[in-house]
């Protein structure tokens, strides 16, 4: 997305105080930071800096009409407006307008064909006989279980015009076309919210390098404060964002009567929220140890390609080998494609109850490492200037 102009930015995101702290005399300024309330300020700054751009609100709307939209138009003009033969257990009755089909979002009227018991009901729907069956179910509010063969059959059940049990009976064979949109779905998101957060990172903190304000903010609090409040204050928004989009999906897809995959889907983006996290701050500290290496804007790309293409790995590993069961739970293990690969495995029903703590666990090690390291080279490297410094004289730097 895009962000605010880097100078002004810059000279905004300096800390209230810090300047007048350090021309201050002793005892003149103000008391003197400690690392928390110095971190949580930069933090304060770069997210208020953001979000009140016109530039960030509007690629927001964008990015919202975009998920809703393409949602809304699946529905529309992928939904099926025939009637579906859907076997129906003996002594169930079908209401008239189920039908005939309801005015509903995503319902389509339902064509009965009897069934003796559920077996013989089940086996009809494996032989490709009818596109769901209804069954008793003496157990529910509504008497009635409605059963899929591979994904739940919403429409059906929107078109009772209640809310009956759902089962599906093969959950592992899910549809390719389905696999395929929510891979890319998961994979844009992290991509698109990792890329634009970092891209910011590396140009504000060249800019500030290039401004000397970066002199001014270490007069007064330390680098290592400065790159957490970037970090928390980056990933504070881009958290954000995620939540916002998958918020949009689950209203859209509630509207449009797609309640049966919003089930589906629920935990899956909750735990997709869950890896985002030590996700983005994995690659946020990577970009940020990355931008403080270089003194010009013209060399910030070239420190940024290795971190742009690891967060581009995940998309692209997704993409191509989404249907791929052992590329993807070992891509589910490593901590830059964890974040899309474990909760698209989740969603299908691929992964033990287990994977994802033990894949969690991996990633959160390997962010907190990471974020250490970027430290050491962002501490050692933010007042070099001149000409693009090396990561192994970062790493070998005093400081």
């Amino acid at each position: 997305m895009t962000t605010p102009n880097a100078h002004e930015h810059a000279t905004e995101n300096t800390p209230r105080g810090t300047a007048a702290a350090a021309a201050a005399g002793p005892g003149d300024g103000p008391a003197p930071l400690n690392t928390w309330q110095a971190t949580t300020l930069v933090a304060e700054r770069e997210i208020t800096t953001q979000v009140r751009s016109k530039s960030f609100v509007i690629g927001l709307i964008i990015t919202l009409v975009l998920i809703v939209g393409g949602i809304v138009l699946t529905n529309v003009f992928g939904g099926n407006d025939s009637a579906s033969d859907v076997a129906v257990e003996s002594g169930i009755e079908i209401p008239d307008a189920a039908q005939e089909g309801t005015p509903l979002p995503g319902a389509s009227g339902i064509e009965p064909v009897d069934a003796a018991d559920r077996e013989s009901a089940e086996q009809m729907l494996r032989d490709g006989e009818v596109e769901a069956a209804i069954v008793t179910n003496p157990d529910h509010p509504t008497g009635m279980t409605v059963i899929g063969l591979d994904a739940a059959p919403a429409d059906i059940a929107q078109s009772l015009s209640v809310s009956p049990d759902i089962e599906v009976l093969d959950p592992g064979d899910q549809d390719e076309g389905l696999r395929f949109i929510v891979a890319i779905l998961f994979g844009l998101v992290f991509m698109i919210l990792s890329m634009g957060s970092g891209t910011m990172i590396v140009q504000n903190t060249v800019q500030e390098k290039q401004s000397r304000i970066v002199e001014i903010l270490l007069s007064s609090i330390s680098a290592r404060a400065l790159l957490g409040g970037k970090v928390l204050g980056n990933s504070v928004i881009a958290v954000g964002q995620a939540i916002l989009y998958a918020a949009a999906s689950a209203g859209a897809l509630l509207v449009m009567g797609q309640g049966g995959l919003l089930d589906t889907l629920t935990w899956p983006m909750l735990w997709f929220v869950l890896f985002f996290v030590p996700g983005f701050l994995l690659v946020a500290s990577m970009f940020a140890a990355s931008g403080a290496l270089v003194s010009r804007q013209e060399d910030a790309g070239s420190v940024m390609t290795p971190t742009m293409m690891l967060v581009m790995a995940p998309y692209m590993l997704v993409v191509f080998f989404n249907t791929n069961t052992t590329v993807m739970a070992v891509a589910s293990y490593i901590p830059f494609s964890a974040p899309v690969a474990m909760p698209l495995r989740m969603f299908f029903g691929d992964a033990q109850w287990f994977e994802p703590l033990l894949a969690l666990g991996i990633l959160l090690a390997t962010a907190a490492l990471v974020m250490l390291l970027a430290a050491r080279i962002y501490s050692r490297s933010l007042l070099h200037t001149g000409q693009r410094m090396k990561l192994t004289s970062a790493l070998r730097a005093k400081g």
